[in-house]
């Protein structure tokens, strides 16, 4: 597992940017971390860095939220979903399917029916109010010295 400290929002920002750079049309990136941690944050940096240039909105109520740009970027925040089969209602299914970057806020609750080759992002407090611990299962883009690259 990889490990990064972000010591500032933006930090988070040019994290989730680079983190982007790595990403290509297919993948499934999945985002864990307490309320407040910076998951939409992230999520908002990540699609700016695949060319969304509209403004990013945690879909929390909608559960998705779709946005073309470079590559079609469709953010999901599952926090709310209590019954699995949600999912299946919203076409989760197709979503992974198509030609795009699929994002999920909360990825943890919904686990069971993800693919096995996701990019699990979880996100800690760190030491300071600020800091947080960025910890991914593939290293994507992270020099020795913890520096984007």
């Amino acid at each position: 597992m990889q490990q990064i400290i972000s010591r500032s929002e933006q930090e988070t920002n040019t994290i989730g940017q680079a983190i982007a750079q790595q990403l290509k049309k297919g993948d499934v990136v999945c985002l864990t971390g307490n309320l407040g941690t910076g998951k939409t944050m992230l999520s908002k940096a990540i699609a700016k860095g695949l060319g969304i240039r509209e403004l990013v909105t945690s879909p929390t109520y909608t559960i998705v939220q779709e946005y073309e740009g470079d590559i079609p970027f469709f953010h999901f925040d599952v926090y709310r979903i209590d019954d699995i089969n949600e999912m299946f209602e919203i076409g989760f299914e197709e979503y992974l399917l198509r030609d795009g970057v699929c994002l999920i806020e909360w990825a943890d609750r919904i686990s069971d029916i993800l693919p096995e080759d996701c990019i699990w992002i979880h996100m800690y407090y760190g030491q300071k109010t600020e800091e947080r611990v960025i910890k991914m299962n593939k290293p994507l883009f992270i020099s020795k010295n913890q520096e984007v690259l």
